[in-house]
C-alpha cells in the first residue's frame, strides 16, 4: 500500500532523487550527448521573475564535461519546463495511475493545489508519459487468442442526436496472455477493408481471432491461425462445450472504460479521445490482475515520460 505522505510527495528534492533512481540507475546521463562524465553543480539561481526577484534556486543541475550543457533528470520529458514542484508531479502520476477509472482535472486541482488550468495539462502530459514504446511484440504471439471488439461513445462533434451513426467510434484488442489493452478511435464504415489494417498492426500472424458475429470479422479472420466467434445477437455469450469462446475479456475493459468516460471525465471532445484511451489502455495493460500494484505502475508510467514532449498547441491537434 502506497503512503502518500512519503517524502516524494512532499517535498520536491526527494521525488528529484527518486526519478533520478528510476532513470539513472547507474548515474547520470546527458540528455543532449549521451555523455555519462557529469558533475553535479550546486544550487544555481534562475532568472529573477514577477514571483522570484532573485530568481528561484534550482537543486539537481548537472554538468556535462563532454558537451558542456547542463541538465536535470526533468530535461527532455513531459514534465520540462514545468514551474509545477515535482512532487506534485508524482503525485498525480500516482493518482492516474493507480485510479481504476481516472481521475478527473477538477480532483487534481483540489488534491494538488494549482489551477484547474494546470491540473488539466498535467494529466494530458502523464497520458502522453503512458503511450507504449512501440517495441512491444504484436499482440497473440506465439498462438495467443486476442479478443477484439468495438464500441461508441461520446458523440462527433456537429451532430446533435445522440445515435449510434453520430458516435465516436472505438475498436480495442486485449491480448488474454499477456491482459495487454490497444484502443483505437475509428472513423468511417466498419468494413473488413477499414478493420483489417488497424487488426494487421498490432496483432501477430499466427494469434487466434476473436470476436462476436459482426459481419466484417469473418473475411479478417481468415488471415489469423485461427478465429471463433460467439453470437451476441442469439444471446450466446460463452460457446456451449467450450468456455474459452468468448469476448468476456474485453466487454470487461469496456466497462471499466465507459463508467470512467460517464462517471469521472463525463465530457471528452473528440480530438482529445484517444489520449484518454491510451490511458485506459495502460492501467488495464499494467493492472493488479497482471501482478503490477500501484506503486510499479506508477514507476513505469515515470520511465515513459522520457523523450516526450506535449505543449498546449499539440493537446489542441487531434491525437494520431
Amino acid at each position: 500500500m502506497t503512503n502518500l505522505t512519503a517524502p516524494r510527495f512532499t517535498d520536491a528534492d526527494a521525488a528529484r532523487e527518486h526519478l533520478e533512481a528510476l532513470h539513472w540507475p547507474n548515474g547520470p546521463v546527458c540528455p543532449h550527448c549521451g555523455g555519462v562524465d557529469v558533475k553535479r553543480l550546486p544550487a544555481q539561481r534562475g532568472k529573477p521573475s514577477k514571483k522570484n526577484p532573485e530568481g528561484a534556486i534550482r537543486n539537481g543541475v548537472i554538468q556535462c564535461n563532454a558537451c558542456r550543457q547542463q541538465f536535470t533528470v526533468t530535461v527532455n520529458t513531459v514534465f520540462s519546463d514545468s514551474k509545477v514542484p515535482l512532487n506534485k508531479w508524482l503525485l498525480a502520476v500516482h493518482l492516474l495511475t493507480s485510479s481504476k477509472k481516472g481521475v478527473s482535472a477538477h480532483q487534481l486541482h483540489r488534491m494538488l493545489g494549482v489551477t484547474y488550468k494546470t491540473a488539466w495539462f498535467m494529466a494530458h502530459r502523464i497520458r502522453e508519459a503512458m503511450i507504449p514504446e512501440g517495441n512491444e511484440p504484436p499482440m497473440g504471439s506465439g498462438g495467443g487468442t486476442v479478443e477484439v471488439d468495438e464500441t461508441f461513445i461520446g458523440r462527433v462533434p456537429g451532430n446533435s442526436r445522440m445515435a449510434i451513426h453520430n458516435m465516436n467510434k472505438v475498436i480495442s484488442l486485449v491480448d488474454r496472455t499477456t491482459g495487454r489493452a490497444t484502443s483505437v478511435v475509428f472513423t468511417g464504415n466498419f468494413s473488413h477493408k477499414s478493420v483489417g489494417p488497424i487488426l494487421a498492426q498490432h496483432m501477430a500472424k499466427d494469434a487466434k481471432l476473436m470476436t462476436d458475429e459482426a459481419h466484417h470479422y469473418k473475411t479478417i479472420g481468415a488471415a489469423y491461425a485461427g478465429h471463433d466467434f460467439v453470437n451476441h445477437a442469439k444471446k450466446e455469450y460463452v460457446r456451449k462445450g467450450d468456455a474459452t469462446i468468448h469476448t468476456n475479456t474485453i466487454e470487461g475493459f469496456f466497462g471499466i472504460f465507459k463508467r470512467g468516460m460517464r462517471g469521472i471525465y463525463q465530457h471528452c471532445g473528440s480530438q482529445h479521445l484517444q489520449r484518454y484511451l491510451r490511458e485506459f489502455d495502460f492501467r488495464y495493460t499494467y493492472r493488479s490482475a497482471n501482478g503490477i500494484e500501484d506503486d510499479q505502475r506508477a514507476e513505469i508510467a515515470l520511465k515513459g515520460i522520457a523523450g516526450k514532449r506535449l505543449t498546449y498547441r499539440r493537446i489542441g491537434a487531434v491525437a494520431a
